[in-house]
């Protein structure tokens, strides 16, 4: 993690990890055990200050990097089951037991009704299903769903 800490006036000041100069600012960042400016503690790949983006970091290959470009590089991509096409590790998806959905993908594949937060949706032969479409399948097959 990143902590953001004040420099006290009273104590000796700090080498920085990544430029190697003494840290004489307000504040001071100490990320990896280590000591930072704020502007030298940065992402290796989008050059992001890491201290603006949040309070974690990633290390991999001997790179300091962002979140989003951890995933980018190292974070594992897979498929979605509603459109088959691919979803970049960094991409927010919705999830429906072992499938995973493209945020625009998770829709009634019956009838494209989009969900929010809160309504019901279900899955049925590998389709998600609005309760509607749900309901009116289990009519067909000869099934009534008992309402309690």
């Amino acid at each position: 993690g990143i902590q953001m800490l004040s420099v006290q006036p009273y104590t000796k000041p700090k080498g920085c990890a990544g430029c190697n100069r003494k840290i004489k600012d307000r504040y001071l960042l100490k990320a990896l055990d280590k000591y930072w400016h704020e502007d030298c503690l940065k992402c290796a790949c989008c050059d992001c200050r890491l201290g603006e983006v949040g309070s974690t970091l990633y290390t991999k290959a001997n790179l300091i990097l962002c979140r989003r470009d951890y995933l980018r590089l190292f974070g594992v991509t897979g498929n979605c089951a509603a459109c088959s096409k691919l979803i970049p590790a960094f991409e927010m998806v919705m999830r429906a037991k072992d499938n995973v959905y493209h945020l625009d993908c998770f829709a009634c594949q019956l009838c494209n009704q989009r969900f929010c937060v809160g309504d019901k949706f279900f899955l049925k032969n590998n389709m998600i299903l609005c309760q509607t479409d749900y309901e009116e399948g289990l009519m067909k097959e000869g099934y009534a769903p008992q309402v309690r």
